[in-house]
């Protein structure tokens, strides 16, 4: 079996949780007390009974006073593995065939050099004094099953798949750079970065004013031979540019990843979109409706 992933794509994300709870309810993990803090983190870092979470970063936003972006926090699953370099006791944390660094219990001696070890700041450990962090599900992956987390999350920016194949589908959809594609050794957890989409935008901006400078010329100096012929040569040159860039960039934010600009903008998620992923969850919430 190949090394296997998780792909998340965090502009899809709509701080929903889903994941937190998922991750819970299957590995049987209890609830644990939060207050409020001022923040809508919740809860407000890792814990050996909070496997994953969703952080919410405010940031000033002209339109909406603020905005928040989400990032999901978890272990990497490095194959460059800190953790498993620096730990004391063999067979306390090792790589199963998917890549996944996991973790046994029953030989964890408590030593905490695992925390030093992590450049991700992920271990934690519980009042046994036993490591515990997410495992990519180790248990359900051989099944045929993905992780808990990805099966559960209603706006998809969670993808799970063979780790090659994830790198190829997100360099296709316009995200060149991946975070985690080569940091460590390879990460089991990637990030896509936005950078394919915002290089297109900015590609037509370019253009755009390149258009406008040589029409200037062909206006202002028409009697200029020199400068009129780059003018037009320019001017035609942009506009096929931009005729081919546009297209391309629109397909990106909305054919190619359905549902993703509506939730860049709005912070929802198309009901079509989450009745295709969970079905019951959307029966659930028409249901509490109706009452």
């Amino acid at each position: 079996m190949g090394k296997k992933s998780i792909l998340i794509i965090s502009e899809r994300c709509t701080g929903c949780r889903a994941c937190q709870v998922a991750c819970k309810n299957w590995n049987d993990l209890p609830a644990q007390k939060t207050s409020f803090t001022g923040s809508f983190n919740s809860p407000t870092d890792l814990t050996a009974v909070n496997f994953n979470r969703i952080n919410f970063t405010e940031v000033l936003s002209e339109k909406d006073h603020i905005r928040w972006l989400f990032v999901s926090q978890r272990c990497m699953h490095c194959t460059d593995a800190g953790c498993m370099k620096i730990c004391s006791t063999l067979g306390a944390l090792t790589r199963n065939e998917e890549g996944a660094v996991v973790t046994n219990q029953e030989k964890c001696a408590g030593c905490h050099l695992c925390i030093a070890g992590c450049p991700f700041n992920v271990p934690r450990y519980g009042k046994d004094g036993k490591l515990a962090k997410c495992t990519m599900c180790a248990d359900r992956i051989p099944k045929g099953m993905s992780p808990a987390c990805v099966h559960t999350c209603p706006p998809q920016p969670l993808t799970f798949g063979d780790r090659d194949e994830l790198i190829a589908s997100a360099c296709k959809m316009g995200y060149p750079t991946i975070y985690g594609q080569m940091n460590l050794g390879g990460l089991g957890t990637m990030h896509k970065l936005n950078t394919g989409q915002k290089a297109f935008y900015l590609c037509l901006l370019i253009f755009g004013f390149a258009i406008i400078l040589s029409g200037a010329g062909i206006w202002l100096m028409p009697n200029h031979q020199v400068v009129m012929v780059w003018s037009v040569i320019i001017h035609n040159i942009s506009f096929i540019l931009i005729g081919i860039f546009f297209p391309i960039h629109l397909y990106l934010s909305t054919l190619r990843n359905p549902g993703t600009l509506r939730i860049m903008l709005s912070g929802t998620v198309p009901v079509w979109l989450a009745r295709k992923k969970s079905q019951q969850w959307v029966e659930e919430v028409e249901e509490g409706r109706s009452h």
